[in-house]
């Protein structure tokens, strides 16, 4: 009976999960203004041209992969997170894992992706202070946020439909 009703007082998006919900909702406005700015940037700019049109002076065969294949994980991911968002308010039982794998994933694309861009300039840092302050912010919220998917009572208790 004391387990019943100690479980029901966790139920509901309470707690710590107020900073996680807050954290869903601010990470797509966050990409959107983030992201859409620089994709924009760069077709108007005439860079994309630039960079895969053979014989200009910065063409990379690479580029157009790289960009492009970026720009398809980053939407991929606000459509994720959206998704996530939505799993979160309709306390599903699919938010705690579908959290974890975006945020496993998320840490490991940063990664590959900084890595990568080694590819066409190879005299460049592999993480930039942008990028490593997105690593590092990415790093501390998945040591953080993913032990509390995986062993919080609240989140065992408020996932459940």
């Amino acid at each position: 009976m004391t387990e019943k009703i100690i479980q029901e007082d966790l139920q509901g998006l309470g707690g710590w999960l107020i900073l996680v919900g807050i954290g869903l909702v601010i990470t797509p406005i966050r990409g959107v203004f983030t992201y859409f700015p620089l994709y924009k940037d760069i077709f108007e700019s005439g860079a994309w041209d630039v960079l895969t049109t053979p014989g200009t002076s910065a063409y990379d065969p690479f580029w157009a992969t790289y960009i492009s294949l970026e720009i398809i994980i980053n939407v991929g991911l606000l459509i994720a997170m959206v998704y996530l968002t939505y799993l979160f308010f309709t306390k599903r039982k699919q938010f705690p894992k579908f959290f974890i794998g975006i945020a496993v994933f998320s840490l490991v694309f940063i990664i590959i992706d900084a890595s990568s861009i080694k590819i066409v300039l190879p005299n460049e840092p592999i993480f930039d202070p942008d990028t490593l302050k997105e690593l590092i912010r990415t790093l501390v919220a998945g040591v953080i946020w993913v032990p509390y998917m995986l062993r919080s009572k609240r989140v065992k208790a408020t996932f459940i439909h």
